[in-house]
Order: C-alpha cells, then sequence, then structure tokens
C-alpha cells in the first residue's frame, strides 16, 4: 500500500533538512558527507515513525542511488583521464604555450570565453572543466591570480555551454519536459543568457586583480616543464579526438574512454612511457612526477581513480537522500499544495524557479531539480496559458546552473574536486550561474521585460 505523506509532515521534514545542512556546512564548516548522511539517517527514521515501511523506504534509497551511477562512471573515468593527460603531456604543453599567449591581465576573460567555445563544441562541463579548466587553473597558479577568480571564471563559461549547446544533455532535456522543440528553446534562453553573459563578462574585466603578479617565474616554470615533459604538438590529438567526439554527438562514456586510450598512445609514442604497471598505477593513483619546482609539481601531480571518490561518496549520500525524498513523497506533497493557493501567473514563474533551486538544494541532482518541476508544473501552465518555453527556460536558468552552485550537487562536488576550490569559495565569482536564474526572475517580475522576451505570446503577469 503506497501511503500519502500530508503537507504538514512534509514540511517538517524539509525544514529538519534545511536547518541541519545549513548549521553543518555553513556555520560549523564541516564537510558535506557527515551532515548529509546524518540527514540520510534522520530522514528516514522519520518517514519510518510517519508509517512507511522499511521495505519502502530501502527501495526509495535504492532508487536514489541507481541515478547516481552514470555520474559516477563520468567522475571515474575524468579522474584517469586527468592522469592519462597529464602523464602524457597533454595538459603540460597547454600551460607551456598558454603562458606565452594568456596575458595574466586578461586571464579571467580569457578563461571566460575559451570555456564558453569549448563548452559549446562539446556540451559538456564536465569535459571542459577537466581539460581546458584545470590547465587554465594551472596558469592562474603559476601567475599568481586568484584560484577562486579562476575557478569563476572556467565554471562560469563551462556551464554556458550546459545550458547554450545543442549537444547538452540537459539543453535537450529541459524542453523535452516541457514538451517544445530544442531550437524553441535555446532562442528563448538568449532573454536571460545574453544579459548574464555581459554583467559576467563586465565583472572579470574588472574583477580585482593582484597587485603584483608573478611573471618572472614562468620562463622558471617552462623550463621546468620542458626538462619533465616532451613538448610537443601531437600531446593535443587527445583532447581534439574528445572534442571531435563530442560534436558528433558521440556518448559521454565512449568519448571518456577515446580520450584515455590515446593519451595513453600519446604517452607510449611521445613520451616513451611505455611500461604497463606504471600506466595502471597512474590511473589508479595519479600522476606523480619528478619535478623539483614545486609550481609545476602542484599542478601536475593530481588525478587517478582514487581523486574521484571524494565527489563519488558524496553524490552517493546525497542522491540516497534523494531517493527518499522523492520517492515517499516528500517533494511531491510539498510543491503541490505550494501550487494551489497562487493566484498570478508570475507567481507560477516563480515557484517554478525556486521549487528547482529546493529540489537542487534538498537533492543535489540537477536532472531532478528540471524533471520534478517539470512535471508538477507543466500542466498549471498549460491551464493558465503560459507559454511552454517559459517553463523550459526557468528549469534551465534554476536547474541546470543551480546544481554547480550546492557543495553536495553532482556538479558542484565534481568541479570543487577538479579545481582544487571549494564550492563556498567560488560561488562569488561563478557570476554566469547566478545571474541567469536573478534574471529569470525579473521577467516574471517586471511587466516590460516580460513583453520583450515573450514576444507576441501572453505576458505572464497574469
Amino acid at each position: 500500500m503506497n501511503r500519502e505523506l500530508s503537507f504538514s509532515k512534509s514540511i517538517f521534514l524539509i525544514v529538519f533538512i534545511l536547518a541541519l545542512l545549513f548549521v553543518s556546512i555553513f556555520l560549523l564548516k564541516s564537510e558535506p558527507h557527515l551532515p548529509l548522511l546524518a540527514t540520510t539517517v534522520g530522514t528516514a527514521t522519520m518517514l519510518r515513525l510517519f508509517g512507511f515501511p522499511w521495505k519502502k523506504l530501502e527501495s526509495a534509497i535504492i532508487q536514489g542511488i541507481q541515478t547516481a551511477i552514470m555520474p559516477i562512471l563520468i567522475l571515474s573515468l575524468i579522474g584517469i583521464l586527468i592522469a592519462v593527460w597529464m602523464m602524457s603531456g597533454t595538459v603540460p604543453t597547454i600551460l607551456y604555450y598558454g603562458m606565452d599567449y594568456i596575458k595574466p591581465q586578461f586571464f579571467a576573460v580569457s578563461a571566460l570565453f575559451v570555456t564558453i567555445i569549448v563548452s559549446m563544441f562539446t556540451g559538456s562541463s564536465f569535459t571542459t572543466v577537466s581539460t581546458v579548466g584545470v590547465a587554465f587553473m594551472g596558469i592562474a597558479l603559476t601567475t599568481g591570480i586568484s584560484p577562486t577568480l579562476a575557478a569563476g571564471a572556467i565554471i562560469s563559461g563551462a556551464c554556458f555551454g550546459d545550458k547554450m549547446s545543442p549537444l547538452s544533455d540537459t539543453t535537450n532535456f529541459a524542453p523535452a519536459v516541457a514538451g517544445i522543440s530544442i531550437f524553441t528553446h535555446i532562442r528563448n534562453m538568449m532573454y536571460t543568457t545574453i544579459p548574464a553573459l555581459i554583467i559576467t563578462t563586465v565583472f572579470f574585466m574588472f574583477a580585482p586583480k593582484p597587485e603584483a603578479m608573478d611573471l618572472s617565474s614562468i620562463q622558471q616554470i617552462k623550463l621546468a616543464l620542458q626538462e619533465g615533459f616532451q613538448i610537443h604538438w601531437l600531446t593535443l590529438l587527445s583532447p581534439f579526438a574528445v572534442i571531435a567526439c563530442s560534436f558528433k554527438r558521440v556518448s559521454i562514456i565512449p568519448t571518456l574512454i577515446i580520450g584515455i586510450v590515446t593519451g595513453l598512445l600519446i604517452t607510449a609514442f611521445v613520451q616513451h612511457q611505455t611500461a604497463i604497471d606504471v600506466w595502471f598505477s597512474v590511473m589508479q593513483s595519479g600522476y606523480h612526477s619528478s619535478i623539483a619546482n614545486e609550481t609545476v609539481a602542484s599542478i601536475v601531480n593530481r588525478g587517478g581513480l582514487q581523486s574521484m571518490m571524494w565527489s563519488v561518496s558524496l553524490i552517493l549520500i546525497a542522491l540516497s537522500l534523494g531517493g527518499l525524498l522523492q520517492h515517499c513523497g516528500v517533494i511531491d506533497a510539498f510543491f503541490r499544495k505550494v501550487i494551489q493557493p497562487l493566484k498570478r501567473s508570475s507567481a507560477i514563474v516563480l515557484m517554478t524557479g525556486a521549487s528547482s533551486i529546493a529540489v537542487n538544494g534538498m537533492t543535489g541532482e540537477q536532472y531532478l531539480s528540471i524533471l520534478l518541476p517539470g512535471q508538477m508544473f507543466k500542466d498549471e501552465y498549460n491551464r493558465r496559458g503560459i507559454p511552454a518555453k517559459t517553463l523550459s527556460r526557468t528549469l534551465e536558468d534554476c536547474g541546470t546552473l543551480v546544481n554547480p552552485l550546492i557543495p553536495w550537487g553532482v556538479s558542484g562536488a565534481f568541479f570543487a574536486a577538479t579545481l582544487g576550490v571549494p564550492v563556498i569559495e567560488y560561488l562569488p565569482y561563478a557570476t554566469f550561474l547566478w545571474m541567469s536564474p536573478f534574471i529569470t526572475f525579473a521577467y516574471a517580475l517586471i511587466p516590460r521585460l516580460q513583453k520583450n522576451s515573450l514576444g507576441q505570446e501572453q505576458v505572464v503577469s497574469g
């Protein structure tokens, strides 16, 4: 027998979850794993007291974990890919030439637009951050640029493609949930994306820069790179292969495997490292060079399967909690009750965005933050005559882009682990990610902006 959870009980659970996470992570500065685990145990205990049988709770947790399988596989392969690209000299070559062509004064803007270009071609923020993003972080460390500023620019650019590229899975998923074509969806997102990008660009142009940048050490760093690796254009063939696969819409897992295999081949032919046991060790535990230069060593000594276990364990716990909330009806009971008293159509749009952000916060999963509010609000949009493209844009802005701003979110955990900057630290600098939802809410509240974004269709102010 399926139990229906009451609104008051769902409110109690949600307040408990948010309060415990806020106190533990933001006030006590705890790593998110144990607070999330305590929250999951507490939520399961209360649901059991509310009458849910253990078999139901167990099933909900398993269903939540099942959604983590693909992200875990991707994270694991990316950890291996990073290590292989260090060993093959791919990232060192990008660093070597990047320090010649990227001026520190314009680093943030350069990082923003290069990652935008790469993410538009790949459709993946994960691929972009783990390739050119890692290289840009290395350049930032060598020139004294703030790692938090660099991470903000890299993540903003990488998530641009995740939102706007027709090759992105979320860019296809949001319009599918709303019931519109992908190109209608992309055109309509221009109304929030272009202003957010302009503001982000201006922010990074005028962002505070260190008064003195240590440019004298660049030659020493380039010399260390030359001593540790064969710097050669052939090492760039592997990332080009990954970009080509993404452009041809090859699935992400085969794409990453191609990147790893080509990286190993380059390791053999360019770096002359053919020992299979060394390859296995690097793929498992990361690359460890004998380079004496500490700056270079801190950049290239990274990656490996084990480097992603922090993120993997966090995702498993977060999606276990997400499974309880979704499959025991906590989220559904809360939001369906909240929708009923809303009278104005603008309030529906605002609640859609707030729902996506809340689901992101409670489950850490961007697909659920698009799917669940989309399913709950779709009929209401149709009934009130609100364009479906407004629904899909709101889901994308508040679902896809907010996930990297949550420490226990799948994207947030991955970006923090890959770039070595905690979410809480890069959050203020990831301007594009929080400006897009802000502009979405502005369109819902300001009639003149609504007309500009919706053209001749019905204005959502009701």
